[in-house]
């Protein structure tokens, strides 16, 4: 396909702004809390949409719209489990983790909580959970990265390889120039782009379908299935599904979010927008996939790059429906996606990196200008060797992603949610969680037992190995009375 220029340059003025943005945040940062948590600064607009955006990646403009179109609403069940999961994250573990972290040591990373929390003087807790962070989020960027090459590949002809660069090198630029505010700052720009194309997409194509009527008939005749929303699934299906929605409890660059807050006075707004923001774009991201059986079965003509792949059903109605310029803003809204989720993966890498191992084991003395470039640097070298695995157009990184968003629930899901909810928890506990839930996605993905999505197994079994191995010791006055501060500061600003 030749370079079509009005896309090319909402492209190009898009990813300017992106940098732009980084360059504005850079002033900003003075020390690692600000480049890794940008100084606990962020009010509620930003807290919720930073917190969607980071969460909804490539799949939203291109895998779930895909999936409903070749098989109908039976593939909704995983945009209900990941509202219904995401809810009860911002309810139960957004404000406490705020006031808890805040309470324990000014913790600024997960591992650096759970150290601090748990008294682990150790560092055994902290070099593990840093370590799943690593291995974990390296593969979940490659991915993003693949999701990138492929939009650059498709909407402007470049080979697999010169899309690779060209796809991860703003990212890159704004997370290493700016951290943590950047990347906030990006992902709510992010954010409004992805719930105005979500919105406006549905609603262009309906009217060229002829309306609701119309519509809903034409789908019908292609295949009165598409409206059932259990044709072709099974119980286990559809409870693996919703077991998506688990995930939550454990994402490390969602509940960064939470931890960045300015106060947890701004929770409960940020739960609010956030949650009308992700239903809005949920439904309308199932709607494109919907609406779309119906234009394409009544334009066989211009159906065929969405017979040849259905994940680019969203692409090919903004390039047929819209003005070139318009249809520009909607696939940078693609990229939005991407962008947003790669940057904040990249910023947590490089913070389990610099504030986990090299502030913790190397230069304890180190001061806050070396931590800040440290971090830089550290971003840099998480880029590179994951668009090293993302090199080889053949790799099926994107199909990791299960996998990777499995592997952070049930580690480290039971372990943030109890450690939030129960001052009875132990350090052998918060360790049996990790270790369990994470082994079990691993041995239970391998041997695909009974069909079952490996997080519901894995969440399971790391929140038992908690409370038992937790009931078999008990934790030290000093955690209790902090647990104790922590929820009386949280029951007071709630």
């Amino acid at each position: 396909m030749s370079v079509s220029n009005p896309t090319l340059i909402t492209f190009v003025i898009y990813i300017a702004a992106m940098v732009l943005i980084g360059f504005m945040a850079y002033r900003s940062t003075n020390n690692l809390s600000d480049y890794i948590l940008g100084g606990r600064s962020l009010g509620s607009v930003v807290t919720a949409l930073s917190a969607g955006a980071s969460d909804m990646s490539g799949w939203l403009l291109m895998g779930l719209p895909g999936a409903i179109y070749m098989s109908g609403l039976s593939e909704s069940w995983i945009a209900i489990g990941l509202i219904v999961g995401a809810y009860l994250n911002w309810l139960f573990v957004a404000g406490r983790l705020r006031v808890q972290t805040e309470h324990n040591g000014d913790a600024l990373t997960l591992p650096d909580y759970f150290s601090s929390r748990f008294e682990d003087n150790s560092g055994l807790l902290r070099i593990i959970s840093a370590v799943v962070i690593l291995v974990f989020f390296t593969i979940y960027c490659a991915s993003g990265i693949v999701a990138g090459a492929r939009l650059f590949e498709s909407t402007f002809g470049m080979s697999y390889e010169t899309a690779l660069w060209a796809g991860a090198a703003a990212t890159i630029a704004y997370t290493f120039v700016g951290g943590f505010l950047a990347v906030s700052w990006t992902d709510t720009v992010q954010a409004t782009l992805m719930i105005f194309a979500l919105i406006l997409t549905p609603v262009i194509v309906l009217i060229a379908t002829g309306g609701l009527d119309t519509t809903f008939a034409a789908i019908e005749l292609q295949d009165a299935g598409n409206f059932d929303m259990l044709k072709g699934t099974t119980f286990i299906g559809i409870i693996s599904l919703m077991g998506w929605g688990l995930g939550y409890f454990g994402q490390p660059h969602i509940l960064a979010r939470f931890m960045a807050a300015d106060s947890v006075k701004s929770i409960a707004n940020a739960r609010r927008i956030s949650m009308t923001w992700m239903i809005l774009c949920l439904v309308g991201t199932c709607a494109v996939g919907f609406f779309g059986i119906a234009y394409f079965s009544a334009h066989p003509d211009v159906a065929g790059p969405v017979a040849e792949n259905h994940e680019r059903v969203f692409i090919e109605l903004a390039k047929i429906l819209f003005n070139p310029w318009i249809a520009g803003v909607l696939l940078s809204a693609i990229l939005a996606a991407v962008m947003s989720t790669l940057s904040c993966q990249l910023l947590v890498c490089s913070s389990a990196l610099t504030e986990d191992f090299y502030k913790t084991f190397l230069r304890k003395g180190a001061s806050q200008l070396e931590l800040v470039w440290v971090g830089r640097a550290m971003v840099l070298l998480v880029a590179v060797v994951a668009i090293l695995i993302a090199s080889n157009p053949e790799n099926r990184v994107l199909g990791l992603v299960s996998y990777a968003w499995a592997g952070f629930g049930a580690a480290f899901g039971p372990v943030v949610l109890i450690s939030v909810l129960w001052k009875g928890m132990t350090r052998d506990g918060a360790l049996a969680g990790i270790l369990v839930g994470a082994i079990t996605v691993v041995v239970w993905k391998h041997f695909s037992i009974w069909g079952l999505y490996e997080i519901i197994p894995g969440f399971i079994l790391g929140a038992l190995a908690i409370y038992f191995v937790s009931k078999a010791g008990s934790p030290s006055k000093g955690m209790v009375s902090r647990f104790e501060a922590a929820d009386e500061a949280f029951k007071a600003g709630h």
